[in-house]
């Protein structure tokens, strides 16, 4: 009679590592990390620099010094928030806010809640976040690109489109979206180009790192719903940080829902309310408020919307 081996889970064997996932998701912001680069030069260059230093060394020395365990700073996770905190800041911020940023990133954000796999909040989010309630002249002056000079601190600044549509100092319909698609504007270092995101939304696809439900959901809801109230849909999709919200910070494994009826759920409530935060808020961009706003939902969200059983039909 032949035995009948039970082990414990996973069952189910795959390539794919979390090393894999998060460094091709680095490699999917090589594209805009390239324009913010082009655009801001060496202001970009600084800040993203010293927020991924920042991380890695803030997640290190809390995993060795005060967690007593080995350092996983190879599976990139430490190096991708760096990435995405860089890309929500301007490119004129002084280091010492950027570390300060980086610190709660990595230390409230993740690591407080037990680390890589644990958080409730997406962490790049909550160091931006933090920056600007408690930074908010320095996280809202904003450098108009291709006009920097060598001390980045002291670049020529301006309002961002949504800034200016908010005080009522441009018309939505006279937006130059060719500019919003290239990238020639102010705003945070990753939401200066939209071709340079949707290039990396196309790889991530391929690379099936992520799927479409959040990203296409979050997008649809947004244009959808500033159409009923009368706002301009492709200005609110193309400007601020909706696309790289969208594409990369909403995508994150540890905080968005598991099936795609709760991915869809959830997509559709951050873009309504980003357009609302936009709308009618005292901030001109709502993106990371929506994102950090669903991901405390994602566990009821994922409660109700259950992913079938492994081998198990799933219900229509």
């Amino acid at each position: 009679m032949q035995k009948l081996f039970i082990s414990l889970s996973p069952h189910v064997h795959t390539t794919n590592t979390v090393s894999r996932c998060m460094w091709n998701v680095v490699i999917a912001l090589v594209p805009a990390l390239l324009c913010a680069l082009y655009f801001f030069g060496i202001g970009a260059a600084i800040v993203i620099a010293t927020a991924v230093v920042g991380c890695v060394l803030t997640e290190y020395i809390i995993t060795r010094y005060m967690l007593h365990q080995p350092a996983q700073l190879a599976n990139g996770a430490a190096v991708l928030t760096g990435i995405l905190l860089g890309f929500n800041l301007p490119s004129n911020l002084p280091v010492w806010i950027v570390l300060i940023g980086s610190v709660v990133a990595i230390g409230i954000g993740k690591m407080a809640f037990g680390g890589l796999g644990c958080n409730i909040f997406n962490p790049a989010l909550v160091g931006r976040v933090f920056l600007l309630l408690s930074f908010p002249v320095q996280m809202t002056t904003w450098p108009k690109p291709l006009v920097n000079t060598m001390n980045y601190t002291d670049a020529t600044t301006g309002a961002t489109i949504l800034s200016q549509i908010k005080q009522g100092l441009i018309e939505p319909e006279k937006v130059d979206l060719i500019t919003n698609l290239l990238g020639q504007m102010g705003g945070s270092l990753g939401e200066v180009s939209a071709i340079a995101l949707l290039i990396g939304f196309i790889y991530l696809l391929c690379t099936r790192v992520i799927t479409w439900h959040i990203p296409v959901s979050i997008i649809a809801a947004a244009g959808i719903f500033s159409l009923c109230i009368g706002a301009n849909p492709l200005v609110h999709i193309f400007s601020g940080g909706l696309l790289l919200g969208a594409i990369f910070m909403a995508t994150d494994y540890v905080t968005s829902p598991m099936s795609h009826r709760g991915m869809l759920l959830y997509g559709a409530m951050i873009g309504i309310i980003t357009i609302i935060i936009r709308q009618w808020g005292a901030y001109p961009e709502g993106m990371s408020f929506a994102i950090l706003l669903m991901n405390g939902f994602t566990p009821l969200i994922n409660r109700y919307f259950k992913p079938a059983k492994f081998g198990e039909r799933s219900k229509k």
